[in-house]
């Protein structure tokens, strides 16, 4: 993952960053064993189908099965943002942040979730985060100056 992380600081342009991006994506939807696999994708069907009670339920047993797989509590995070349940994404998210730090998916994810919430700071700060891991993210467009900051 390291040469991708690197291409994303020297992409010339969103399409390139975007294309770097969606192989990242590649390994972090590629779950340990094929019982966490089906999980995974079972969830993220249901999720695509609006069906969130379901999803949920798949991704509450892939995070019990697999507690150090990173993208199960970032598709578990996702599901409870759609919900509204911010409250309930966030420490998911900080547990995807933890095992897997540059996580862009999970890092953006943090910064919108604080938003929704109105923790205006702590999301210009995580979207911060997210952007020194790709500076071509579309939230770049909610990046505000912080008090001493020049941007």
């Amino acid at each position: 993952m390291d040469p991708l992380y690197d291409a994303l600081l020297v992409a010339p342009d969103e399409m390139a960053a975007r294309a770097i991006t969606n192989q990242m994506w590649g390994y972090w939807d590629n779950a340990p064993d094929e019982a966490s696999q089906a999980m995974l994708d079972d969830g993220m069907r249901a999720r695509a189908r609006f069906d969130f009670l379901h999803a949920l339920d798949r991704l509450n047993a892939l995070v019990g099965y697999c507690p150090f797989y990173a993208e199960g509590y970032n598709q578990r995070a996702f599901v409870n943002f759609l919900r509204e349940d911010f409250a309930a994404a966030l420490p998911d998210l900080d547990r995807a942040l933890e095992l897997n730090p540059r996580h862009v998916g999970a890092l953006s994810g943090k910064a919108v979730t604080l938003f929704a919430m109105g923790r205006e700071e702590d999301a210009q700060l995580a979207l911060r985060a997210a952007l020194a891991v790709n500076p071509w993210l579309a939230e770049r467009a909610l990046l505000k100056p912080l008090p001493g900051d020049e941007l």
